[in-house]
């Protein structure tokens, strides 16, 4: 009788582990393992454990002995009744063993939040679950759950991840977020005014820029923007590619927390609390970094199709004016019109600098819309960039 089944693809030797291995047919199954590694030694070894039910101590050393013989083997698909035998014998803690995934459908869901890597989607009263764009994406699930960890030690509200789950191709993160209402949601159902909705993501928005992080732990939004605008040494006029760098550039370290993707469908109200969600794009930097992304999902992005932010946030592009103007306000503290005005040129020149590469690199140079998008960004830096000196504020 055969107790694994094996495959040999793309350079790795799969093999499914079946059924109960225990001091009974331990022997057997080593045996059948060197057999199916004969001719593959130098190959790194997939233990697929979707079909083992159960595993003894005899079966956990036949594992021992071929990590020995292959330091580059992996335990994948584990049961959580498996697991637990793995976990408890402190075989995690030597070998890398990684659970079966529970699979989720979001089909009819409703979408309740979007950024930069993926969809949130509500599936119960209880629940949500954010869908990555990226279908290999547990390297960036596991970093978010690092990232929304650090954000709530550190006294920012929000939900923390407790599952991984596997939704079509691709994966999620699983939320409890029992009757939570995103901002966006707040606005279109008109149970908020713009001015209401706007303090409440003020308020929060002040919270985290007044929060200190280790820069080891969050990535600097500084450096991410540097390269945006280097990256445009070769669409822009050399005087003017410099100067963009050279602003950027002169904006110093800050070690203050920044969401990254800062918009009302990443902003929920439960009970009464208001919770930040999609915590993968948290970073730090000056604010300006943080006001460029704001400015951009009410604004920049629809600056030539004024339907984008309906698609994308859910409000038409004259509540989104209104309640980045209010945003601003707020932030700032203040009514003086030529300030405000200055803080957001300061945010547009970042927020058309990354819109300008971002429409460059998805093609925009061989389709009309993306050259619409391309040529405004470059207009509205000619017109900024030579105004000021320093992007402080």
């Amino acid at each position: 009788m055969n107790h694994i089944d094996a495959q040999f693809t793309d350079d790795v030797l799969t093999i499914h582990l079946k059924g109960h291995i225990d001091s009974g047919n331990a022997p057997d199954v080593e045996q059948e393992i060197a057999e199916a590694r004969s001719g593959h030694e130098d190959a790194p070894v997939v233990l697929n454990c979707a079909d083992l039910a159960y595993i003894s101590s005899a079966g956990l050393r036949v594992i021992l002995r071929l990590k020995k013989l292959c330091p580059d083997t992996k335990v994948t698909e584990v049961s959580p009744e498996v697991y637990e035998i793995f976990d408890v014998t402190g075989f995690t803690e030597i070998i890398d063993v990684s659970k079966a995934y529970r699979v989720l459908s979001v089909e009819g869901c409703e979408v309740i939040g979007q950024g930069a890597n993926g969809k949130v989607y509500r599936i119960d009263p209880d629940t949500v679950v954010k869908v990555y764009f990226n279908a290999d994406a547990l390297p960036e699930i596991h970093r978010e759950r690092e990232l929304a960890r650090a954000a709530f030690v550190s006294g920012i509200p929000t939900a923390i991840p407790y599952d991984v789950v596997r939704v079509g191709d691709g994966y999620g993160s699983v939320f409890e977020l029992l009757n939570a209402t995103s901002f966006a949601k707040l606005l279109i159902n008109k149970e908020k005014t713009v001015d209401e909705v706007a303090q409440m993501s003020v308020d929060l928005l002040k919270l985290i820029h007044s929060t200190e992080v280790d820069p080891e732990v969050m990535p600097s939004m500084r450096d991410v923007a540097i390269d945006w605008a280097r990256f445009l040494n070769d669409y822009l006029e050399p005087e003017l590619a410099a100067k963009l760098v050279k602003l950027v550039e002169d904006v110093p370290e800050d070690n203050h927390m920044m969401h990254g993707d800062y918009h009302i469908k990443n902003v929920m109200l439960q009970n009464g609390e208001v919770l930040l969600i999609d915590m993968d794009t948290l970073c730090h930097g000056h604010p300006v970094f943080e006001l460029a992304s704001v400015y951009n999902a009410y604004q920049g992005y629809s600056d030539t199709d004024h339907g984008i932010v309906l698609d994308f946030i859910g409000i038409d592009w004259d509540t989104s004016t209104n309640f980045w103007n209010k945003t601003l306000e707020l932030y700032l503290g203040t009514t003086d019109s030529d300030r405000i005005k200055e803080v957001e040129e300061k945010a547009q020149i970042v927020g058309y600098t990354r819109i300008m590469r971002r429409s460059i690199r998805r093609n925009g140079l061989n389709t009309p819309e993306g050259r619409a998008v391309i040529d405004n960004a470059r207009t509205r830096l000619e017109e900024l960039v030579p105004k000021y000196d320093t992007l402080l504020f």
